[in-house]
């Protein structure tokens, strides 16, 4: 069932076109992204959908019985309620359900009711009714859902009678999702609904919704996300789309083998253009290849002329170089403790840079991340232990909240006046490479939209040219290719990194060593993004193992002291078989080593000219190579189980 379509949809803001003939279409259970670049009109879109913003021409089809359901971008839920009242709101019709079923079974026990046999049955009967309509809308589950939508999006540790008001920004954006979860529509549209969002948060929105009744449309520039959630993609370029079949990385591919295509067809078309093109200018007045010459004139005034294949190309181009090299130990933080006004958010924290590290540092949201890179940075002062950094480093920060740029000055003056001797024309050129070209330099900072921030701040750092880089969310704000563009940056960097980010494909790309910080200090994975799920999901499992022996010790605690015993003497067989095995492990390798040797002496003889002469030397101690090779790969074989 087509649950939307959008046909040849046109809006325009003033003379400005943004969206032109634009299609879209989602089906029943589809999950569909839309993706471009910043500015590109992802929003608008979504707006226009969701019955916000007006269009100017096309239709638009939403069948009258398909409910939508609209998360904006970073809009966070505003209400005079608690948590749980809020959330209660959606299922108020379960409610008067509930109501009226309370006041049935009163009625069923008054006597002037139960006195009055066909007036009872027909309550008998509606109450049995109601009852079944009750159970099938979800009466007896409601609550539940409630709290295992606010435990996923990390409110289980909240009292639910906490005023919606007194949450920060991120928390009311959380709830708004969580409510828009509950009410279940047919088409759910998000606009970025990962920012505000944790690592952990993340990945339970995007199991939730992999398991989704209806259909999804969302826009998001979270690569992970968009992988595992995503059976389709359109994308919005040069005010129009193009559909691909599959998830974002399929997206990508397609998308270079087409472009790959319409280019190669487009240089034909023009080869083919060219040719006749000269024969007829070169046969046209020539009375015998006259005619010929005007047959290809026709050809060429009835062809179809392909207009060159156009790529939204327009990338940011900068590179992280370095003034000179640091030592090779960079940080060393000896049993810090962070936070504000005295109240610690972690503690116990002793972390070690070495140069060339790329280190990514992980937690959740409000553990104190942030606090610790500020405090690194000595933008903080710590509340205990110490900082210390090695030789001949240089410290470039970059600030997720931008409270560096000065909102009065102009993109051109924040630049230059951090690096005044530098001429005009090269400053010019920085900002050209992140896309502030022509009159963009003069915008002043207040007027920038995120996106823009970012890449001036991004600007400032590449000037700064520090060989030990800590960044805070540095993907914050930037669309897709400007991610692909700075990850490509930091990768070539060859300097240290210390970096917090959400995005779990960039931290995949660029993490050397992934530190998850926690209230009482930090835990090191020496590996990427992947290998630390792995391993956490281990360390999941083994505690849930731990927690079933733990319950499973209590259960049989009468028995102990038989447990107690048949443990004794399952160790004792354990050793035993341990002793064993060891003995064979050893066994086996002294006889590899013995064949090997002797395998070794039996070619250094086929090497000699008179044995390899001799054929029936030859064949034996050939039959004798192979014997032992044979042997070998079985005791190899064997050697392997038992270390397994």
């Amino acid at each position: 069932m087509i649950l939307l379509q959008c046909v040849q949809l046109s809006k325009s803001f003033g003379a400005e076109p943004i969206l032109e003939n634009v299609k879209l279409e989602v089906q029943s259970r589809q999950r569909v992204a839309l993706v471009g670049r910043n500015g590109a009109g992802k929003s608008t879109l979504l707006k226009i959908i969701a019955g916000e913003m007006t269009y100017d021409t096309g239709d638009l089809i939403i069948p009258k019985d398909v409910n939508v359901g609209y998360l904006a971008q970073s809009s966070g839920l505003e209400s005079d309620r608690s948590i749980w009242d809020e959330m209660l709101t959606v299922f108020s019709h379960l409610q008067k359900m509930e109501k009226r079923l309370r006041d049935m079974e009163a009625s069923m026990s008054d006597p002037a009711v139960t006195g009055q046999a066909t007036q009872y049955d027909k309550l008998l009967k509606d109450y049995d009714q109601l009852q079944q309509d009750f159970k099938d809308k979800g009466g007896y589950q409601y609550e539940a859902d409630i709290r295992s939508i606010l435990s996923g999006l990390q409110f289980a540790d909240f009292d639910y009678a906490t005023p919606i008001s007194s949450l920060s920004g991120g928390q009311k954006t959380r709830l708004a999702l969580g409510k828009l979860l509950l009410t279940k529509p047919e088409l759910l549209i998000l606009d970025e609904p990962t920012n505000h969002l944790d690592i952990d948060t993340m990945t339970w929105l995007e199991n939730y919704l992999s398991g989704y009744d209806g259909a999804i449309l969302i826009v998001s520039h979270d690569r992970y996300f968009l992988d595992r959630i995503v059976d389709h993609v359109y994308e919005l370029s040069f005010q129009q789309t193009t559909k691909y079949v599959g998830n974002y990385s399929h997206y990508l591919d397609e998308k270079a083998k087409r472009l790959e295509l319409e280019l190669k067809q487009f240089e034909k078309q023009q080869g083919e253009v060219k040719r006749l093109e000269e024969f007829v200018q070169k046969n046209l007045a020539r009375a015998s290849t006259s005619k010929r010459a005007q047959s290809r004139r026709k050809q060429l005034e009835r062809m179809t002329m392909m207009d060159r294949p156009k790529d939204d190309d327009k990338s940011a181009q900068f590179s992280f170089q370095i003034q000179r090299q640091s030592g090779n130990d960079v940080l060393m933080t000896d049993n810090l403790a962070v936070g504000y006004d005295g109240e610690a958010l972690t503690r116990n924290i002793s972390l070690k840079l070495d140069r060339g590290e790329s280190v990514a540092l992980l937690g959740p949201n409000g553990i104190g991340k942030s606090t610790l890179l500020k405090t690194i940075h000595r933008t903080l002062e710590p509340l205990e232990g110490s900082i210390r950094f090695g030789s001949n480093v240089t410290v470039g920060y970059y600030d997720q909240e931008q409270t560096r740029l000065t909102t009065n000055k102009t993109v051109l003056q924040e630049l230059w006046d951090e690096y005044p001797t530098t001429p005009e024309k090269d400053i010019r050129t920085v900002l050209g490479n992140f896309l502030f070209s022509g009159e963009d330099v003069l915008k002043h900072v207040r007027d920038l939209s995120g996106g823009e921030k970012a890449r001036l701040v991004l600007a400032k750092l590449m000037m700064q040219k520090a060989n030990f880089l800590i960044l805070d969310e540095p993907t914050n704000h930037l669309d897709l290719d400007s991610k692909e563009v700075l990850e490509n940056a930091l990768i070539d960097y060859p300097g240290t990194l210390l970096f917090v980010s959400h995005d779990r494909y960039f931290v995949n790309r660029m993490a050397t060593r992934v530190v998850e910080l926690a209230p009482d200090g930090l835990t090191n994975y020496l590996g990427d993004y992947d290998y630390y799920a792995a391993k956490k999901a281990e360390q999941l499992e083994w505690d849930a193992l731990k927690e079933e022996k733990t319950q499973a010790a209590n259960a049989t605690a009468d028995d102990s002291d038989k447990q107690t015993k048949q443990d004794y003497e399952r160790e004792k067989e354990m050793k035993k078989l341990e002793r064993q095995r060891q003995r064979r492990i050893e066994a086996s390798e002294a006889k590899i080593e013995e064949n090997e040797e002797e395998i070794a002496a039996i070619e250094e003889q086929m090497a000699d000219p008179n044995i390899y002469q001799d054929h029936e030397k030859s064949m034996d101690l050939n039959a004798k190579l192979e014997q032992l090779k044979a042997e070998n790969d079985a005791l190899m074989e064997e050697w392997e189980s038992l270390q397994e």
